[in-house]
């Protein structure tokens, strides 16, 4: 697949202020709903979820970060609190609990500063292993939703890359083909989603239980802050850098933070399902031509647009696109972000350590990924600093 220079489009044409509002920022929003729509549509359907409150909480976090950032910057579910929805049975009230806990976590995290002293700590080696693992984690699920129907899967991906190298809109182009070959061939109906109740304490998510509170801290949060912590918080912060130079010089891991943990504080009491940002997400909406605050501005007014929407024209929108083509869509997003520049400039020694580091993140999680190649690392200067050779091994920045 053809790779770009990390700070391509630095400048390219950005209207002042960062923001800028045409088809290519447009094609570059669509590039992350591989990610957003399958995600959100399981938990809103299993969990119980109102379709309205969850919508609306993307939708105005993702304005917000437009605004806030001037860039690309990602809106994601948090993964960990989806999988364990999608696979256990939870209530929304433990989850809207473990939106504020994590939301809370965040926020002290990133106003004392700690967040950046941790980001410093960490290895390149490592960084590369969790970049490696996240992005093969990504691509088997992206592979899952293409199972679904491989035919357009493949069609979708094979379009996908074909309008990514002739340099043309790519995502829309595969989204709306997609759409045509989901009318033509059919594709598994949307579940049934909930809608907000008549009454105004529907927007309020429901009073936790003792039970409640143990699934939210043991089940959902801390699994979860761990993903978050390396995958929403330091990973964006590097990603962002290699892809926006020095326009993202202030999307810096404290401030991402602090932008995630105000949005969930804010939002999970109403309902809206716990969210925070991602490196993937970075990576896909710069692939697919996003350069400014525009993209997830527009993406915000569209969910925005949904919630708005008649019930029966929401279902019908939110259904049009197949799993299969947005996974085509992520698994483009997951081969990016697993070939990054420190993967091919890792100098030999390096390597073990970052086999190690994206195994454990693929077979355990990030945190399980962090302290091992953490371990590796330590391992790997010891035996360099005994045979004389310190400083010559580490992976370049």
């Amino acid at each position: 697949m053809e790779r770009r220079p990390a700070n391509e489009d630095a400048t390219s044409g950005t209207a002042p202020g960062g923001f800028r509002f045409d088809l290519r920022e447009l094609n570059g929003a669509l590039g992350d709903l591989g990610t957003l729509l399958p995600l959100t549509i399981g938990a809103i359907a299993l969990v119980g979820l109102s379709a309205q409150q969850v919508l609306l909480g993307f939708a105005l976090f993702y304005i917000a970060t437009g605004l806030i950032y001037r860039l690309p910057v990602p809106v994601q579910p948090m993964k960990a609190i989806v999988a364990v929805a999608l696979t256990t049975a939870v209530t929304p009230a433990s989850i809207a609990l473990s939106g504020m806990m994590i939301g809370a976590a965040l926020l002290l995290l990133g106003g004392s500063g700690v967040i950046d002293r941790i980001a410093r700590l960490v290895p390149q080696s490592v960084l590369a292993g969790l970049q490696l693992g996240l992005g093969l984690a990504l691509g088997w699920i992206a592979l899952g939703l293409m199972a679904e129907q491989p035919v357009i899967g493949a069609l979708s991906l094979g379009l996908a890359v074909a309008g990514l190298r002739l340099g043309t809109h790519a995502a829309l182009a595969t989204l709306l083909f997609g759409v045509v070959m989901g009318g033509y061939f059919g594709h598994e109906a949307l579940p049934e989603l909930p809608e907000l109740p008549a009454s105004v304490g529907g927007w309020l998510a429901p009073i936790p239980t003792a039970a409640d509170f143990q699934v939210a801290v043991t089940e959902l949060a801390l699994p979860q802050l761990a993903l978050t912590l390396t995958n929403a918080v330091v990973l964006t912060a590097l990603v962002a850098g290699d892809s926006f130079g020095a326009r993202a010089a202030h999307v810096t891991p404290r401030r991402l933070c602090l932008t995630s943990g105000a949005a969930n504080l804010l939002t999970a009491p109403f309902g809206a399902l716990p969210m925070c940002h991602g490196a993937g997400g970075v990576i896909a909406h710069h692939r697919f031509g996003a350069r400014s605050g525009g993209a997830p501005v527009m993406l915000g007014a569209a969910l925005l647009g949904l919630v708005l929407l008649p019930e029966d024209l929401r279902r019908m929108a939110l259904s049009a696109i197949p799993a299969a083509t947005l996974g085509a869509l992520l698994l483009i997003a997951a081969a990016e972000l697993a070939t990054s520049r420190r993967l091919f400039d890792a100098m030999p020694s390096c390597r073990p350590v970052i086999a190690l580091t994206a195994v454990a993140t693929l077979a355990g999680n990030p945190l399980i990924g962090l302290m091992a190649g953490t371990a590796a690392e330590m391992v790997r200067k010891t035996v360099l600093r005994r045979m004389g050779l310190s400083g010559r091994g580490d992976a370049k920045s």
